[in-house]
C-alpha cells in the first residue's frame, strides 16, 4: 500500500434526536481496498457522506494527501479526487452511457455537442478499465451491474483517486460480483484507494486488505483482513455474541393448509405455478435472479394482475383483485424494496404501524382513535425491539433493520395469517439479521404461515421447513429441510422443466380476478 490518501480524525455529526458520529476516524491508503463495516446505524455511510461533502461535519479534521481540507459540498469533494457510488445509483436513464459519464463536460464542435468525440472518449475509458460497455446504449436498458460500471467509469473520468462504494453487491448475482471485484482489483493495482461498505461479511476475505469496524457512531478498530476471522469482526461490530443459526421449529405436516395456489400464470414470468402453505410453516422460495420468485408472490397478492389460476384461503376459493382484497383475506406482502413499497418514509413510526389497518383505529366519521393507535404502536416497538427515539420519529431516519421491523409491525397490527417476505434481510447487518430470523421463527410458533424469498442460500437452508425452487417462471423442485443442500438447490435452479415439484391436484384454471 502507498501514500495516505485520506485521514479523518475526531469526526462528529448530529441530526435531530440522533448522534450519528462521535469521535469517529478512518484512513485510506493508495493501492488498498479498505472495508468499512458495522451494523445499520453504526455511522458508516454518514462518515463517507461527511468525507464527500454531502453532510457537513460538526467537529473533526479531514486530510487529503496530507493536507487538511474543508469539504463543504460534493463539488469540492470531486475537485479533491473523492468519488462516492451510492447504493441507489445516480444515473439518468434516458441518456446514453457516454452522456451520463461526461454530463456537463461534453466535448463540443463550436456550439454543438460532438457525439462522435463523446463516444470515443467513453470507449477509450472502457478499454483502459477492460469494461465491456456500449457507449451509445441507453442507461435505462442496462442491468444494475452495468450501471455500476458506468458510475465507476464516471468517477474515474473525473480523475478520482478515492472511490467509495456503498453496498455495491447488494443487487448483483455471483457472476456480476466476480466482475465487479475484477474491476476493483484492477483499480487497486493502478494505485486508487477503494472504500468498500458492505453487510456481506463473506466478501471481505475476497476483496479487502484492511477492515475498519464502527459501532453506534464510534470507531472500534482497524485490522488486517488476512489476520482476522469473520467471527472476530462480528464481535467487534455488535459488541455481543451473535448466533446466526435460527432455532429449529419442528415441521407439522398435519397443520391446516392456509394458502393454496393452483396453476397460476402471468406471461412468461409465472408459468403454471402451484403450491401449498401450512399454518406454522416457513416456506423458502429459492432461484436465480429472474427466476420469477417475486413475480409469483406479487401475483398472489394482486400487486400485479395474474393471467389465470386459482387461490384458496383455508380451503375456500377466493377472488383477489387488488392488494386490499389480499389483506382482507389475511395475506400480507413485504416487498424487497421496503422504502418504495413498504413504508411512508416521511411519516412517523406510529402512522406506519397502523397504516394497513387504519379502519380499526377510526370511527364512522373518520376520526382517529389516537390513544388506541398510539398504544398499538408502542406495544409493537417494544415487542420487536425497534430502536427509535420514539414513535413520533420519522421512519426515514431509522436504520435499515429497524425500517424492516416497522414493516413487520404494520402487518402484525393488521393481524394477517400469511406473511410473504421478499428478501427480508437484504441490506441489513448481521445483528439485525439475527433479530429478523428470531422474529420469523416467533411468527411461525404463533401459528402464522410464512413465505420467505431469499437469494442467500445459507439463509434459505437455515430458515425453511420446505423449499420451492424456481427457474424461468416455473417451480422446478420442492425439497424438505432434511434433503436440501446448496448443490441440490442450484441444480434445480438451473433446470427449465419441473422435475420434483409436488403439485396439488389438477383443477380447471380459473381467472384469479373473476367472479
Amino acid at each position: 500500500m502507498g501514500e495516505l490518501l485520506v485521514e479523518m480524525t475526531g469526526i462528529s455529526k448530529s441530526f435531530p434526536g440522533v448522534h450519528a458520529l462521535d469521535d469517529a476516524r478512518f484512513e485510506l491508503r493508495a493501492g488498498e481496498v479498505h472495508a468499512l463495516v458495522g451494523e445499520n446505524g453504526a455511522g458508516k455511510s454518514t462518515l463517507m457522506k461527511v468525507l464527500t461533502g454531502i453532510y457537513k461535519r460538526d467537529a473533526g479534521s479531514i486530510k487529503v494527501k496530507g493536507v487538511e481540507v474543508d469539504v463543504p459540498n460534493p463539488k469540492a469533494a470531486q475537485d479533491l479526487g473523492l468519488a462516492i457510488i451510492h447504493q441507489e445509483l445516480n444515473l439518468m436513464g434516458h441518456l446514453t452511457v457516454a452522456q451520463n459519464i461526461f454530463i456537463g463536460r461534453e466535448p463540443r464542435h463550436g456550439p454543438l455537442l460532438d457525439e462522435k468525440a463523446l463516444n470515443r472518449k467513453a470507449a477509450q475509458l472502457f478499454e483502459e478499465l477492460h469494461i465491456n460497455l456500449d457507449a451509445t446504449a441507453k442507461v435505462a436498458n442496462l442491468a444494475v451491474a452495468q450501471q455500476q460500471m458506468v458510475e465507476i467509469a464516471k468517477a474515474l473520468s473525473l480523475n478520482s483517486d478515492v472511490l467509495i462504494m456503498d453496498e455495491p453487491t447488494a443487487a448483483l448475482t455471483e457472476t456480476e460480483i466476480d466482475e465487479l471485484f475484477r474491476i476493483t482489483r484492477h483499480l487497486r493495482e493502478r494505485g486508487h484507494g477503494i472504500v468498500h461498505i458492505s453487510h456481506r461479511l463473506e466478501e471481505l476475505k475476497r476483496i479487502s486488505d484492511r477492515v475498519t469496524v464502527m459501532r453506534d457512531g464510534r470507531y472500534i478498530d482497524t485490522v488486517p483482513t488476512a489476520d482476522t476471522t469473520i467471527g472476530q469482526i462480528i464481535s467487534m461490530m455488535v459488541g455481543r455474541t451473535i448466533f446466526e443459526a435460527a432455532p429449529e421449529i419442528p415441521e407439522n405436516p398435519d397443520q391446516e393448509v392456509v394458502l393454496e395456489v393452483r396453476h397460476l400464470n402471468r406471461g412468461r414470468q409465472v408459468r403454471d405455478v402451484s403450491f401449498q402453505l401450512r399454518r406454522g410453516e416457513i416456506l423458502g422460495v429459492a432461484g436465480l435472479v429472474g427466476a420469477g420468485r417475486t413475480e409469483v408472490m406479487r401475483a398472489v397478492f394482486a400487486a400485479d394482475k395474474p393471467g389465470s389460476g386459482q387461490i384458496l384461503v383455508k380451503g375456500t376459493p377466493v377472488v383477489i383483485r387488488n392488494p386490499g382484497d389480499a389483506v382482507s383475506h389475511g395475506i400480507a406482502y413485504l416487498s424487497e424494496d421496503r422504502k418504495r413499497y413498504g413504508l411512508a418514509l416521511g411519516m412517523d413510526v406510529e402512522v406506519n404501524t397502523v397504516l394497513a389497518s387504519f379502519g380499526r383505529f377510526t370511527n364512522r366519521f373518520g376520526w382517529v382513535h389516537s390513544k388506541a393507535a398510539r398504544a398499538a404502536a408502542l406495544q409493537l416497538v417494544e415487542t420487536l425491539a425497534i430502536k427509535t427515539p420514539g414513535i413520533g420519529q420519522r421512519v426515514k431516519n431509522l436504520s435499515g433493520g429497524n425500517q424492516q421491523k416497522v414493516v413487520i409491525a404494520k402487518w402484525l397490527t393488521a393481524d394477517t395469517d400469511v406473511l410473504i417476505f421478499d428478501e427480508p434481510t437484504r441490506g441489513i447487518d448481521v445483528g439485525a439479521k439475527s433479530e429478523i430470523y428470531k422474529l420469523l421463527n416467533d411468527l411461525a410458533r404463533r401459528g402464522k404461515a410464512v413465505i420467505m424469498i431469499s437469494s442467500e442460500l445459507p439463509e434459505i437452508l437455515r430458515m425453511s421447513h420446505r423449499i420451492l425452487v424456481m427457474c424461468e417462471g416455473r417451480i422446478t423442485g420442492e425439497l424438505s429441510a432434511a434433503e436440501a443442500t446448496q448443490e441440490r438447490i442450484m441444480t434445480l435452479a438451473t433446470q427449465r422443466e419441473s422435475v420434483a415439484a409436488a403439485s396439488p391436484e389438477t383443477t380447471p384454471a380459473l381467472s384469479v380476478g373473476a367472479n
